[in-house]
């Protein structure tokens, strides 16, 4: 247990550039948390340390934190990457979207502010790998229970009394874990279980610690390769998992939601067959060709949370 007293205030200026809850709660990220008693406050642990954010300003997201630094970057500097306010949301689709597709423009644009998170890629694996199949209110419960258990626990002492919270475990927690008693976190699916453990293992021993390092100098179909290796890891999870996790933004993960949009938005035939690993890969080069290459699993990710709230009326959080 990490015990902790104070907290500095820090503030990032947006302008109006990243919609903080739309973007914790879009379907990217499961760890970050809302208490009672921090009322308008996300929290989390990065790097070990304790992170608390608002937007309770228009153009600035509010920073309470242990700590002056994450991984040796400033506490700002670092948020500011990690919500990728360095990607110019304008580039991030093409100038002929809007013309080309008006009334999908029109749903999507309020939504431009939410952002592509560069998240750390063993937390994706994991999330992801239990993420299959599931609503998000489960996942996020899958993922604070392994938290609970496996993860360190941090304490910070306040006036309204303790806040306990716990970091992701790291890789060693869950490579050391017993199945049966991770099973207990993954909705009792052992072999969910089981292939968390196995990755783990892997990425302790430096394979999949090796990819992620060496992932933006590596084309995607590289990494996709080295993450389907494992069991439990297919082409969407490993999609996400460098979209999420990586920083790729050319990785366009394919679901039901992304099925459904690129049927009904953009008409694409094959979006309305099964999802075979063919099919997946199609569908992949025809969304590239509306979307472009770079950035299209970010502009994917937009329209994905666009589909859910605008379309299919579903509520984020």
């Amino acid at each position: 247990m990490t015990a902790r007293n104070n907290l500095f205030k820090y503030f990032i200026n947006t302008d109006k550039r990243l919609n903080l809850k739309d973007t914790l709660f879009s379907g990217q990220t499961f760890s970050w948390t809302k208490r009672d008693f921090a009322t308008g406050y996300h929290l989390n642990i990065i790097g070990d340390r304790i992170i608390l954010l608002s937007d309770f300003y228009e153009n600035y997201i509010e920073i309470l934190s242990d700590n002056k630094k994450i991984n040796g970057l400033r506490i700002s500097d670092f948020l500011y990457r990690y919500f990728s306010l360095d990607i110019e949301e304008k580039t991030i689709f093409s100038s002929r979207f809007q013309p080309d597709f008006p009334e999908v423009w029109r749903l999507i644009e309020p939504y431009l502010s939410v952002r592509v998170m560069r998240q750390d890629p063993f937390e994706v694996m994991v999330t992801f790998m239990c993420a299959q199949g599931i609503g998000m209110h489960l996942i996020r419960r899958q993922v604070s229970m392994i938290t609970e258990r496996y993860g360190e626990k941090y304490v910070l002492d306040t006036e309204n009394g303790p806040l306990v919270l716990h970091g992701f475990p790291a890789p060693s927690s869950l490579a050391s874990a017993n199945p049966n008693e991770l099973a207990l976190c993954t909705n009792n699916n052992r072999i969910r279980a089981a292939n968390i453990i196995a990755m783990a293992r892997s990425f302790e021993s430096g394979k999949l610690g090796l990819v992620c390092a060496e992932s933006g100098n590596c084309s995607l179909e590289t990494i996709r390769e080295a993450l389907c290796a494992h069991s439990g890891i297919g082409l969407k999870i490993a999609d996400c998992i460098a979209l999420f996790g990586l920083g790729r933004f050319d990785a366009f993960p394919i679901d039901t939601h992304v099925k459904q949009y690129l049927w009904e938005w953009f008409g694409i035939e094959a979006a309305r067959k099964s999802l075979t690993e063919k099919n997946y890969r199609f569908l992949q080069d025809e969304a590239r060709k509306i979307l472009g290459n770079e950035f299209a699993g970010y502009a994917g990710h937009i329209l994905f949370h666009c589909w859910r709230k605008e379309v299919k009326k579903m509520k984020a959080f």
